[in-house]
């Protein structure tokens, strides 16, 4: 907090410089005459840090106390009484400078199933699909009618070639689906290269999208390494913070923590259901039950198989190769460290009763574990599989009224007749793809879960034994009217509360089906218009693909 005078006043206080607080940060300081700060807890996003620029680097940041906020969950008791770990970027930048690079904006489905809710109308997929175009330029296909060409999102999509790809792109047709141009346009449903946050073989996160190209303004701050204790009221009215011990004062607070940090923030400022707070001595200023509740993520599991031919990427993982991977990226942006390797999948129906893909893959050319870890065996592929919408639902809670406590996370994972149920349809259809003819010159043998592994409760055994979350947790400050909702859809305001309002993950009512880095910078470029007051995008009336 060094240089920053704490009886300042600034119009804007944005705490967390995440994916959403980049993009919010660059458009609400787009008028001069309103000053903004923003405060993330986390490091700098050094340009010289190669863990977090090569996107062949992402599993070193996972886990480094340096990066990672590293929770866990609660033990989940429908998971062996596991602790799920759960990353969170502790950086400039947030989850975006440590994630997957994955981008997919997830069906159009999911928003009309959003405006299908109670004062949700203009977050129908009309209504979204403007600020899709607006944030992005897909490198890929310009000129689509669903897609952007100037926005601060430089899109790139994966090459998948090679014998491995190849391979599984006539797999999954020889099961019976389809290829897509695009999983981001017309027809997410099917198969096809993946759009990727990568640019000229570097990391493009929310920072340096959104952020780094407008740092000189003279009416923007922002400071890392500066942690927000609580909100600070005059009665209803949210009127400051406290960030490391002082206080910074505001005329709005807009929380961009992310599912875990907002309704941790907000709990601890006394704004939650009365019954978590009173008993934790934290004075209620507003009792409101939605905060921390339905919480939601994507669980996963790796179908990883053996590979009889020397065509896979594990010979990248070898200790020996890793400083000429590292030179080749630095010197000429190229090679294997160019890459995140999640180049390619796709989205399907496990069965005929959904009206649109419940289950996402991500397809890649080596076996490896997000931690780096690779089974023995030498060369292999795998799939990335798991359910998009489950109706397991989890909370966010305070365990006491320190904020350097984390919070209790639990996810409830398996818990419901539905998402046991598309766990089995899951992993047989990934069976199914990695069993067919194409393979028959590839295919060494299933390594995981491993031919043992066949009735469903075996499947589901091994799911509880094995699944990692997709690092997407989401929903837990839902926009909506309703009894649990915490969010006004119209003015990202906090329910009965002045001066503070909530723009990240927390605020979506449903998870979108796909990795959410793109819906939660959509929500922040539709949000920045909804508090600058702006005329709203046009709606795109653009039809879309759909089953029924």
């Amino acid at each position: 907090m060094e240089g920053l005078d704490p009886a300042l006043r600034f119009d804007y206080v944005i705490v967390g410089g995440g994916s959403a607080g980049c993009a919010l940060a660059n458009r609400l300081s787009a008028d001069p005459s309103t000053s903004v700060l923003v405060l993330e807890a986390g490091r700098p996003d050094y340009l010289w840090d190669v863990f977090i620029h090569m996107p062949a680097a992402l599993m070193f940041p996972i886990g480094s106390r340096f990066y990672d906020w590293k929770y866990e969950s609660e033990p989940e008791p429908f998971m062996n009484d596991r602790r799920i770990y759960h990353a969170r970027g502790k950086v400039l930048g947030g989850s975006s400078s440590i994630n997957g690079m994955i981008f997919q904006r997830g069906n159009p489905l999911d928003y009309e199933r959003w405006a299908s809710d109670p004062g949700m109308k203009h977050w129908d997929y009309a209504h979204c699909l403007p600020y899709f175009k607006r944030m992005e330029t897909c490198l890929a296909d310009p000129d689509s009618a669903f897609r952007g060409g100037d926005g601060p999102l430089r899109l790139e999509r994966g090459p998948a070639r090679g014998p491995l790809f190849e391979a599984f792109f006539e797999a999954v047709q020889q099961a019976g689906h389809p290829l897509t141009d695009d999983v981001n346009g017309y027809r997410q449903e099917g198969f096809a290269a993946f759009d990727r946050n990568i640019h000229r073989g570097r990391r493009l996160s929310a920072a340096r999208a959104y952020l780094h190209p407008v740092r000189h303004r003279r009416n923007l701050q922002v400071r890392t390494r500066a942690f927000v204790e609580k909100i600070l009221f005059d009665g209803t009215r949210a009127v400051g913070v406290l960030c490391g011990g002082e206080r910074i004062n505001a005329g709005e607070i807009i929380l961009c923590g992310g599912a875990i940090n907002t309704p941790q923030l907000l709990q601890l400022s006394g704004v939650g259901p009365r019954a978590l707070l009173e008993p934790l001595d934290i004075e209620v200023v507003h009792d409101l039950p939605g905060v921390g509740e339905n919480l939601q993520d994507h669980l996963e599991v790796y179908v990883q198989h053996a590979c009889k031919q020397p065509v896979s990427q594990q010979p990248s993982l070898a200790m020996w190769r890793r400083p000429f991977i590292g030179a080749n990226w630095l010197f000429l942006r190229g090679g294997p460290g160019a890459t995140n390797h999640f180049e390619a999948g796709g989205f399907i129906r496990s069965n005929d009763d959904v009206a649109y893909p419940n289950l996402m893959f991500h397809f890649l050319p080596i076996a490896v574990r997000y931690d780096g870890s690779a089974p023995a065996g030498g060369h292999g592929y795998q799939v990335h599989i798991g359910p998009m919408y489950s109706d397991a639902r989890g909370s966010v809670r305070i365990k006491s009224s320190d904020p350097h406590e984390k919070p209790a996370l639990r996810f409830n994972y398996l818990s419901t007749d539905q998402d046991r149920r598309e766990w089995v349809e899951a992993i047989k259809h990934a069976r199914k793809i990695l069993s067919q003819p194409v393979w028959a010159d590839l295919n060494g043998g299933e390594l995981s879960p491993g031919p043992e592994v066949q009735t469903d409760e075996e499947i589901l055994s091994w799911v509880a034994r094995d699944g990692e979350t997709a690092l997407h947790p989401s929903c837990t400050s839902k926009m909506g009217l309703d009894d649990m909702s915490v969010i006004d859809p119209e003015t990202m305001r906090v329910h009965g509360l002045d001066g503070l309002r909530v723009v990240d993950a927390s605020a979506m009512p449903y998870v979108t089906n796909g990795n959410i880095y793109a819906p939660v910078m959509m929500l922040a470029e539709k949000s920045a218009d909804l508090i600058l007051g702006n005329t709203p995008l046009p709606p795109d009336p653009a039809e879309f693909h759909r089953h029924k």
